[in-house]
């Protein structure tokens, strides 16, 4: 918990938590997450999309390997958990398994972006690592118009060798995230952890709306081409069309309105269009409804629309055998297995593409996240490393033919809810001490 709290210091914006890809901030994090691998006994190194990897175990290629870890950059103004928490729980498990003959290597990867902020591109760091990076994608440019290769090159990699981040899917035995769970479903069933059965697919779009711009105060009513205001009858269709499937989920959460000027008419907005589902064809079907009711709106408006930017992921299961493992580890550890749907997406989804995954959610009290008020809870923390460290125990076993259950132990923190808000640490307040 006082490693959350530190690397929460790292950030581009002083007051909060801003940390993109490959920018300062990350060089600072890796510095202090190399000196606690280091300590941990692990062999630290950075591949060349800029994810730092920690591995306990023999250094060969031939070696089996077991993954674990999440990411390190963060949505501007966000929580102090969301992704570095699993790389803390990856390195106490590490450090806990420090003197046990594991039979593989067990790699801690700090991802070095999940977000999609700077380049507008989700997974850079595991689509790396899963062998999925399209080198097309180091000519996208951030909002200072730096290419994501110079990104690289300034952070004294080598964009060319980025192939070179990919694991050999035949020896990696898999890739076990643990995470906050950014929902309410733990806490309200009084969990302190649970296993992930699946991954929401997830369809992210950029959309333009194409009007005709005009003084404010010399253009008629009338005959406008306000593309704002097709782009604001758009977002009030994207809540109501949300709000009427199950399970749906349909979100607005940018606008780019141009000449951006107070008295001009806008004669161009891009919207971004984000919309999930457990299952792709309901999704699919939420894009394909909301895409023509931004045509009617279009044709209704006088102004034209059109698809810059459709990105679909599809929902991703998590491997039965390693999620076993999890289950089996919370009951070994003395809790009931429990189950449960990830609405967002995580470094699992690119991961899954080469590797089987599983993952672990952390109970995130008021399931507020993306935000400084994130915040977990010390006795579930724990748990997670338990888990997780019991978990690596089972599946050595496993690849040895034994049984590697450990009876429970006993962990002398407060229980979750005794705490009087010692334990419940918020994330408000960069630098701020945990009590």
């Amino acid at each position: 918990m006082d490693r959350c709290a530190r690397l929460a210091t790292h950030t581009e914006a002083p007051g909060r938590i801003t940390r993109r890809y490959l920018t300062p901030p990350v060089a600072a994090v890796h510095e202090d997450l190399t000196r606690w691998m280091r300590d941990a006994g692990m062999r630290v190194r950075v591949d060349a999309a800029g994810n730092l990897v920690g591995r306990l175990g023999a250094d060969h290629p031939e070696v089996p390997v077991l993954l674990t870890g999440s990411h390190i950059d963060t949505v501007p103004n966000g929580g102090r958990y969301d992704g570095v928490l699993g790389v803390l729980v990856g390195i106490a498990a590490a450090e806990a398994l420090s003197r046990v003959d594991l039979p593989f290597a067990l790699d801690v990867v700090a991802f070095s972006e999940e977000e999609g902020v700077r380049y507008a591109k989700p997974y850079l760091g595991s689509a790396a690592v899963a062998g999925r990076f399209d080198p097309g994608w180091l000519d996208r440019t951030d909002e200072q118009g730096v290419t994501l290769r110079d990104a690289v090159t300034r952070f004294g990699l080598d964009p060319a060798a980025i192939p070179a981040a990919a694991y050999d899917p035949q020896h990696v035995l898999g890739f076990i995230e643990t995470h906050v769970e950014q929902g309410p479903v733990l806490e309200q069933a009084g969990r302190p952890v649970g296993v992930v059965n699946a991954i929401a697919g997830q369809s992210r779009l950029l959309l333009r709306f194409v009007g005709e711009a005009g003084h404010a105060g010399t253009s008629p009513m009338h005959p406008r081409r306000d593309a704002l205001v097709s782009a604001a009858h758009l977002i009030a269709e994207v809540q109501e069309y949300g709000r009427s499937i199950a399970g749906l989920r349909a979100t607005v959460g940018h606008v780019s309105a141009h000449p951006n000027v107070r008295n001009v008419i806008p004669g161009a907005v891009e919207v971004s269009l984000d919309v999930r589902h457990a299952m792709d064809d309901v999704r699919d079907a939420a894009v394909a409804a909301l895409l023509d009711h931004a045509t009617r709106i279009a044709g209704e408006d006088g102004v034209a629309v059109e698809v810059l930017e459709n990105q679909p992921q599809p929902a991703t299961e998590m491997d039965s055998g390693l999620s076993g493992l999890l289950s089996q580890a919370m009951a070994d550890a003395g809790h009931r297995p429990f189950d449960l749907l990830s609405g967002a997406g995580h470094d699992a989804v690119a991961v899954a593409a080469a590797f089987p995954v599983a993952m672990l959610f952390v109970r995130h009290p008021g399931g507020r996240s993306h935000h400084p008020d994130e915040r977990v809870e010390l006795a579930d923390v724990a748990v997670a490393v338990d888990v997780l460290t019991r978990a690596v125990r089972l599946l050595a076993g496993r690849v040895r033919g034994e049984d590697a259950r450990l009876p429970p132990l006993p962990v002398d923190l407060p229980m979750p809810g005794t705490m009087s808000g010692a334990g419940a640490i918020p994330g408000a307040g960069v630098g701020a001490t945990p009590a």
